[in-house]
């Protein structure tokens, strides 16, 4: 299932428990597709700032994902 797929998924059952409530299957699929997103969206994030590089007063380059370790 591609993130975008995921998302409208959550926005499906999001609607649903405002009509008519979620079964307890559909409560914790919801919470299981939340939690990918969040994680899929930390993970970017983290991604993303790794890949900064910035010029010290000094006029040196430090890539923020060395100096502060890529896990």
């Amino acid at each position: 299932m591609t993130l975008e797929e995921k998302i409208t998924r959550i926005n499906e059952l999001y609607h649903k428990s405002q009509d008519v409530g979620l079964t307890d299957e559909e409560k914790e699929e919801q919470a299981s597709l939340r939690r990918d997103y969040i994680d899929s969206f930390k993970a970017n994030l983290k991604a993303q700032l790794d890949n900064i590089d910035i010029k010290e007063k000094d006029g040196s380059i430090t890539n923020l994902g060395e100096k502060f370790g890529k896990k």
